[in-house]
């Protein structure tokens, strides 16, 4: 199989579970673990629409109908304003490929599904962050983006 045997689109309510699976295993793969009311509460904040909320696109076998189905990958992103340009930016927060089905260029495909995203919504750009360990994946965003002198900071 290929990308483009997989179909990019929209994450639907009827995705819920499998959401969940692919979630539960990029936070795992960081070693985090959420309460369930989180998992709810991002879900439903995933399916509002609002303009201030985190989207998802999700990559599934491509004609497999409108019920539930299998996901190969996610991603989430949101929009946020920003000083020094005049139109908001794209952060990619999450991205996760089904570990069986990795190397056949899905997570370039999400990636790319959020470029077009942002496009149509005028955005001044995309950015993301990784881990420094996370290698298999920085091998992509060295192919797919531009990494920045950028070192993030956080409150204690």
């Amino acid at each position: 199989m290929t990308a483009q045997d997989f179909e990019l689109r929209p994450l639907r309510e009827s995705d819920r579970a499998e959401w969940a699976r692919l979630w539960t295993g990029y936070l795992a793969f960081y070693e985090t673990a959420l309460a369930e009311e989180i998992y709810e509460g991002t879900f439903a904040r995933l399916m509002s629409g609002a303009a201030w909320e985190p989207s998802a696109l999700v990559l599934t076998s491509a004609g497999s109908g409108d019920g539930p189905q299998p996901l190969a990958g996610l991603v989430h992103f949101l929009y946020h304003a920003h000083c020094w340009k005049p139109s908001p930016v794209c952060y990619l927060q999450d991205l996760y490929v089904d570990p069986g089905i990795r190397g056949q260029g899905l997570g370039r495909r999400l990636i790319e599904g959020v470029y077009a995203a942002a496009d149509e919504a005028a955005a001044s750009g995309v950015y993301w962050m990784t881990q420094h360990f996370n290698s298999q994946a920085r091998q992509l965003y060295d192919r797919i983006g531009v990494e920045t002198p950028f070192i993030k900071y956080q409150r204690p």
